[in-house]
């Protein structure tokens, strides 16, 4: 069976993109990450927001951009939208409703992780019970605004169990599991 895992890249401020969803900021804390690194081979499938799949890349304007991971990732990826675009994309299904983004995610992942990529759909997982752990990198920088890493005024206090940290000279990296 599947884990669900939102994965990110934060500010210390609590921001995973810039103001309109710039990711050019992270370009510089993309340095050698060896947990990182293992983490993505034990990813089946991907779970995209829409805005995340069309959004800004780090790696915008060199050959990695566009590519999950900037390339260090290939397979299935379920991207949630009511917009599908007239074109398919190669290893791309576009899902209009959570549950079956999420039930199609966990076949195509076997055993290994659906990886949630984008603050609104890992918001929804959470909501809808299914998301089991979250692993941060959080980078040495304050953002001061943009697009935070959980967003939900007036929302209920969830529970994390820290179940890893190490750090990196350009990130920490933290694995919580979500306390159901």
């Amino acid at each position: 069976m599947s884990t669900m895992l939102y994965s990110a890249t934060m500010s210390l401020d609590g921001f995973i993109a810039g103001p309109g969803g710039d990711m050019s900021w992270l370009t510089e804390h993309l340095g050698p990450n060896p947990e990182v690194d293992e983490l993505i081979g034990e990813i089946g499938a991907l779970l995209v927001g829409n805005r995340t799949f069309r959004g800004d890349d780090p790696h915008r304007g060199t050959p990695k951009e566009g590519k999950p991971f900037g390339g260090g990732w290939s397979g299935p990826q379920f991207v949630l939208t009511h917009d599908v675009p007239e074109s398919s994309v190669p290893d791309v299904t576009f899902v209009g409703d959570l549950e079956s983004a999420v039930t199609a995610a966990m076949t195509a992942a076997g055993d290994k992780y659906v990886n949630v990529l984008g603050a609104q759909v890992a918001r929804q997982c959470l909501e809808a019970g299914v998301l089991d752990e979250i692993y941060l990198c959080v980078a040495p920088v304050l953002l001061g605004d943009g697009v935070r890493l959980f967003d939900h005024p007036g929302g209920a206090e969830v529970k994390l169990e820290r179940i890893g940290l190490t750090q990196m000279p350009h990130v920490t990296n933290i694995l919580m599991r979500v306390v159901h």
